[in-house]
């Protein structure tokens, strides 16, 4: 394929990722875009997705688990379930979901939704889990929750070198790439939402400080490639840490604080790079096993347009082109 035919082949796709395709990629005029973006309500996978929601505001019953009957419901050597509320809704922010489509939401959610932590635990207040706090600090921002607090149970969780680990409440004093990605991402939705404060951006910035100096692929320590960056792309990405999720979050924060690319995470991008297939597209990686509503997405192997989309964003941004 053409660079031409590739951007054909992106934007024949549902509205959730075409409106990307075209701000990001294509150019196209804002009120083109923003049309479709629209349409993400209405139509394809934004609509059918909205239409799982439960009158108590959330989804399949639970917080992060779904329940039947109140009860937690994890089918045995199925993996994770991806239809609760926290999932469903973060995909419909990551599919640029009006926020007034969810109109109350918010409002069912801290009268009906508890942690499956600890069932005391109110759904905006967030648990223990660097991960799932992160995900609901920025689900927070986008619905005009009160999330405060939350935002700054970051900062006095962050840990000496200057990265989060989600294995904190059981002792460990070493940051993982995982958990520090979707924590300096939460703070960084959180900031375009809110506006954010000072302590909460130094947070961020010490977070994404962790990560380039391991270069985004390296251990510190050995300088030997991270385990994670073995495993290429895919998508949804959901909470594991990849070279592209890791650069689309470089390219969202170099665009909110006016930075150029990080030369530190040249390594990550060569490794992205490297990927692209002779036609142009980048492939799936290993779709993680568990419970959807529905496919969004191509088996592994694959062509993606969610994973090319990424890519050739974030390469258009290394390169100065947007």
């Amino acid at each position: 394929m053409a660079d031409d035919d590739v951007l054909g082949w992106l934007l024949d796709s549902d509205p959730a990722l075409r409106w990307q395709v075209e701000r990001d990629l294509a150019g196209a005029p804002d009120d083109v875009w923003q049309a479709t973006r629209a349409r993400v309500a209405t139509e394809g996978f934004g609509a059918r997705l909205l239409a799982h929601q439960d009158p108590d505001g959330q989804w399949a019953g639970g917080a992060f688990f779904p329940k039947v009957d109140g009860q937690v419901h994890v089918p045995e050597g199925e993996g994770q379930p991806w239809t609760a509320t926290t999932w469903s809704l973060a995909t419909l922010r990551e599919w640029g979901l009006d926020a007034d489509r969810l109109a109350g939401t918010a409002e069912l959610l801290a009268a009906n939704s508890r942690w499956e932590y600890d069932e005391r635990l109110p759904f905006w207040g967030g648990e223990v889990d660097v991960c799932i706090n992160a995900t609901t600090l920025a689900t927070g921002g986008w619905l005009g929750a009160d999330v405060e607090a939350l935002a700054h149970w970051f900062p006095a969780h962050q840990l000496a070198d200057g990265g989060w680990n989600c294995e904190w409440v059981e002792g460990s004093t070493r940051s993982s790439v995982h958990s520090t990605l979707n924590a300096v991402r939460g703070l960084l939705a959180h900031e375009l939402a809110t506006g954010g404060d000072d302590d909460l951006r130094a947070a961020r910035h010490r977070g994404e400080r962790y990560l380039l100096e391991r270069r985004l692929t390296r251990r510190l320590s050995t300088d030997e490639l991270l385990d994670a960056c073995l495993t290429p792309p895919t998508h949804p990405s959901r909470w594991r840490y990849d070279v592209l999720r890791a650069l689309e979050h470089l390219r969202a924060a170099s665009l909110v604080d006016g930075t150029p690319p990080d030369p530190r995470a040249a390594d990550a991008v060569e490794l992205l790079r490297a990927g692209r297939q002779p036609d142009g597209r980048w492939l799936q990686g290993p779709v993680e096993p568990g419970a959807v509503w529905f496919d969004v997405d191509v088996p592994t192997g694959e062509p993606s347009r969610w994973v090319t989309l990424g890519a050739m964003r974030v390469l258009s941004w290394w390169e100065g082109r947007s």
